[in-house]
């Protein structure tokens, strides 16, 4: 364990120093076009009917984890062969590309600098990048919240529960996570096409979640003190808001971070031209404001130091223990 902690807390830094440029290979593109490429082999072997596409999306989903886990494994198995430091290098390099904290930063602070400048219609097209919602007609404070709700929300499945998973099983289980996340990003939508082929893929990722979610939630608690925020209301919205999602695991970190703002995220919001009746998580204290952009990246980052600092302590105590 201590040689994944080691490689992911380099992979951290490099994150933190470089994000993901946008002329280096990102595998988790490799994974979404393996995706794109089996989904329709995997739909002609079976019938049109529900049943039929439930086992499709069934097989399908097996097929395209159990690929993008196997093929790092091997090259990892191989590299360790030539050397040691060699398999280390690239766990440090692979850590480095599954975790991203740097990126959700940078997209999300092109709002915030979108609507400092005083330009919604940028600000509205910057967060359409990070957002799956319709942003056309979204005011600045809703431009703001929406921004707010995707960093609270991805710092579980972009940071928080990578790291735990690079921690456990290093850049194997990291992307073993990150393919069902990946999965259930790209099928598993409750729209005429995914129905039925995504419900796995989607049940799969809460499933993979569910633990995540809640140590990123209490991880985001206990940061908020860290971060200049308030830690007490950050307790207790996260006890009182966190399964106000549909999801069982995106209220988490959004009760979290709302608490700890001292806003209300979340209601009712636009998708594809429909409006979703959706509950509101925490207090509306006042408005969402831009710069909470800025706060709540700050309580993302103490979150992610704190998961490191328990990490690397855990792998200290069993090094010592066995």
């Amino acid at each position: 364990m201590r040689f994944h902690i080691s490689a992911l807390i380099l992979g951290f830094l490099l994150d933190l120093a470089f994000g993901d440029p946008r002329w280096l290979y990102h595998p988790v593109r490799l994974i979404g076009n393996l995706i794109a490429a089996a989904e329709k082999p995997f739909r002609a072997v079976f019938s049109k009917s529900e049943k039929g596409e439930l086992a499709a999306g069934v097989f399908f989903a097996v097929f395209v984890v159990a690929v993008s886990t196997a093929v790092p494994a091997l090259i990892l198995f191989l590299a360790a062969r030539i050397s040691v430091w060699l398999a280390f290098a690239l766990e440090v390099f692979w850590s480095f590309q599954i975790l991203a904290a740097r990126s959700l930063k940078s997209e999300s602070m092109k709002v915030h600098e979108a609507l400092k400048n005083g330009s919604l219609e940028d600000a509205r097209k910057a967060v359409s990048m990070i957002v799956g919602r319709d942003t056309q007609n979204l005011t600045e404070e809703g431009v703001a919240k929406a921004a707010v709700e995707t960093v609270a929300e991805n710092s579980s499945d972009g940071v928080v529960a990578p790291l735990i998973f690079l921690a456990l099983g290093g850049p194997v289980l990291g992307f073993f996570y990150k393919s069902v996340n990946t999965l259930d990003s790209m099928v598993g939508y409750k729209n005429d096409r995914y129905l039925y082929f995504g419900r796995f893929s989607a049940k799969l990722d809460d499933v993979l979640n569910f633990i995540p979610s809640r140590i990123s939630g209490l991880l985001l608690v206990a940061a908020s003190p860290l971060a200049g925020l308030d830690g007490k209301g950050a307790w207790r919205i996260f006890r009182r808001d966190r399964k106000n999602h549909a999801s069982p695991n995106s209220a988490q970190t959004e009760a979290a971070a709302a608490g700890a703002l001292g806003v209300q995220l979340a209601g009712d919001a636009w998708y594809f031209g429909k409006l979703y009746q959706k509950p509101t998580i925490g207090d509306p204290l006042r408005p969402v404001e831009y710069e909470d952009i800025r706060r709540v990246n700050r309580l993302m980052y103490a979150a992610v130091c704190l998961a490191l600092l328990i990490a690397a302590a855990a792998a200290v105590i069993l090094e010592l223990c066995f």
